[in-house]
């Protein structure tokens, strides 16, 4: 009985610090001094198809660009 009521007071708890794990992993970027800077873009990589419409590798020959 003890440990139901314990349970139900710390899983709203739980659930509160749980959800907001990703917010705090997600930091403000710093440069080399440690100062705040803005940070760097982040680029998908690019695909290609070729011909017939298969992913194939961008640097191949009749492979274009998929956007």
């Amino acid at each position: 009985m003890l440990v139901r009521k314990i349970g139900t007071a710390i899983l709203p708890f739980l659930l509160v610090i749980g959800s907001s794990a990703p917010l705090l992993a997600k930091a403000p970027c710093r440069d080399a001094k440690g100062k705040f800077a803005k940070c760097a873009e982040v680029k998908k990589p690019q695909r290609c198809k070729d011909a017939k419409g298969r992913f194939a590798k961008c640097g191949t020959p009749g492979a274009k660009p998929v956007s």
